[in-house]
């Protein structure tokens, strides 16, 4: 039973391939949603312009909360944060939706979602 063999092996296989790995601890998309700056002002902003696309995961975006997804964004340094918000970038639309937004409202929403302080 040559087949029974192969079908065990394939069982074994995907078990063990999930060994060894980190735990995956991502924002829900119910963290996402309920997330908000603790300004009154940047919690607006963030409602109306990020929201939408970062605590929605069909979207594509890093969800707010989820370090693990914006850790290789911030690590590109906040310019290219910054370009890529006010220029757009994949998916991202110029300027995230706010087109009245400062650079520094960009560093501050990025800060927020991506739970990190970036500066420029």
């Amino acid at each position: 039973m040559p087949t029974n063999r192969y079908a065990a092996f394939l069982i074994v296989a995907t078990l063990l391939s999930g060994c060894g790995e980190e735990p995956k601890t991502p924002a829900t998309r119910t963290e996402a949603a309920n997330a908000a700056p603790s300004d009154a002002a940047l919690a607006q902003v963030y409602a109306n312009s990020c929201q939408l696309c970062h605590a929605n995961p069909a979207a594509g975006a890093p969800l707010t909360g989820d370090k693990k997804a914006w850790e290789p964004r911030v690590q590109q340094g906040a310019d290219t944060l910054l370009d890529h918000a006010i220029n757009g970038y994949n998916g991202m639309p110029p300027m995230g939706l706010c087109m009245q937004c400062s650079e520094e409202e960009f560093l501050a929403l990025i800060s927020f979602m991506s739970g990190q302080s970036i500066q420029q």
